[in-house]
């Protein structure tokens, strides 16, 4: 079931995405009188289509093949190669007919889209839920490292001061992407009263990308039972909501953590709890799945949020500024994958790596958040210089500007074809990596 909600979720967040994409082409293009044949959600490969229905001068449908989509501009060299129209003379409402100014404008159309889709979406986030951040001073019990963690240094109950000198408010400050991303970054630690500094090694972005990311640093919590997940082990033991788990055997502790590794101990097995229900010690037999799970959600009273509510306007530049740190993200993620320093294996994500993103339970606020990042993602990948891409097409379309005149269809058609084989070629090599990551994770 879980697999069927990541799939429902990566096709939902896809298409509207795809849609806006193209409607960003069709409306430029419409907007210069320029005619456009096809509109279709994911392709009709081979002529082979689920729906059409021609309005007007074009065919809106829905292919078979869920690769994307893409709209078919009349006059225009794309991944179509109609070459036979090409070989008319140019009409008035054809691309190839219009200025190069007016044609740019068409090819970054669909880039603009998913840009201010992403920035809608941040917004309205925002705007409905507001922002809520972790303070630091709350982690009065300090950190929990991951192994990486503290193989660099980090240390159980070690409370973050500052990073490059900078004094962190909220607790995700301390794994900002500046820092993560930049060189020489120094963490300042309270460890028991002493002072500690700690710096991150030279190749820290290449271990921290092949690690459990969101287990680096994170907050030390006593906790209760804030939630049971049906049909699972604590449900069927009778576990219920507010409920402390005060021991697992005999072994009796204070934190989360320290939980974990309890339930790591006994996975697979059936085990004896020790639970504080009000002022009664109940005690239970729980089925500990083979990956150390009961099925809770945890509740904690020792760590304190700030919370800010937005106004619809307040709303919008918050959603710009989420969105460009998003680009600004993914321009310095990508020079660092171009340097070596992250592997593209780890870093690249293909549909089943996505929908993993989405996760197994339709939580909207988590739909909008990777729809948005998505769409993001899809604005840089669509701009970037290769051929068959917008980016590309965009590249093109310049060298016309400066040299005065367009390149010649017979070296358009090639440079079409060379961007195809590319794109197949890195289609092959994500949806390959996405496999193996799955087979042999």
């Amino acid at each position: 079931m879980q697999g069927l909600i990541m799939a429902a979720q990566l096709i939902a967040g896809i298409s509207i995405l795809v849609i806006l994409h193209e409607l960003g082409h069709y409306l430029a293009a419409r907007a210069f009188g320029i005619k456009v044949e096809k509109f279709y959600l994911f392709f009709d490969a081979w002529g082979k289509k689920i729906y059409s229905k021609k309005i007007g001068d074009t065919e809106w449908g829905i292919g078979w093949l869920p690769l994307g989509g893409y709209v078919k501009i009349a006059g225009m060299i794309d991944e179509s190669m109609d070459k036979e129209a090409m070989k008319l003379p140019a009409e008035s409402w054809e691309f190839r007919s219009k200025p190069a100014w007016q044609r740019l404008i068409v090819m970054i159309g669909g880039v603009v889209m998913n840009i201010l889709t992403g920035i809608f979406i941040f917004a309205m986030i925002t705007y409905h839920y507001g922002e809520k951040s972790l303070l630091n001073s709350s982690v009065q019990h300090g950190i929990v490292p991951s192994k990486y963690a503290e193989e660099i240094g980090f240390k159980l109950g070690d409370k973050i001061v500052s990073v490059n000198g900078k004094e962190i408010k909220y607790f995700n400050d301390a794994l900002d992407i500046d820092a993560i991303l930049g060189e020489k970054t120094v963490y300042q630690i309270d460890r028991n009263g002493e002072k500690v500094e700690i710096k991150l090694p030279q190749n820290f972005i290449k271990r921290f990308s092949e690690e459990e990311k969101d287990n680096f640093l994170s907050p030390r919590q006593a906790f209760f039972v804030g939630q049971v997940v049906p049909n699972n082990g604590a449900e069927k033991a009778g576990i219920k909501t507010d409920d402390r788990i005060i021991a697992v055997d005999t072994n009796s502790f204070q934190f989360f953590d320290e939980f974990q590794k309890l339930l790591k101990q006994h996975a697979d097995s059936k085990t004896t709890f020790t639970l504080l229900r009000g002022t009664d010690t109940v005690k239970v037999d729980v089925a500990v799945d083979k990956d150390g799970k009961i099925g809770i959600g945890i509740g904690s009273n020792d760590l304190a949020f700030d919370s800010i509510q937005y106004g619809f306007f307040q709303s919008i530049p918050m959603g710009a500024k989420k969105a460009a740190a998003t680009i600004s993200l993914q321009i310095k993620g990508w020079g660092k994958i171009f340097n070596g320093d992250i592997p593209a294996n780890k870093a690249v994500q293909g549909p089943i790596g996505i929908a993993k993103f989405y996760g197994g339970e339709w939580i909207w606020s988590r739909f909008w958040l990777f729809t948005a990042l998505i769409s993001l993602g899809l604005a840089f990948m669509n701009i970037l210089p290769i051929p068959a891409l917008d980016g590309g097409h965009v590249v093109l379309l310049l060298i016309e500007m400066i040299i005065g005149r367009p390149l010649s269809d017979k070296w358009m058609e090639r440079i079409q074809t060379v961007g195809m084989v590319i794109l197949l070629s890195l289609m092959v090599l994500i949806f390959g990596n996405d496999i193996f990551q799955l087979i042999f994770k």
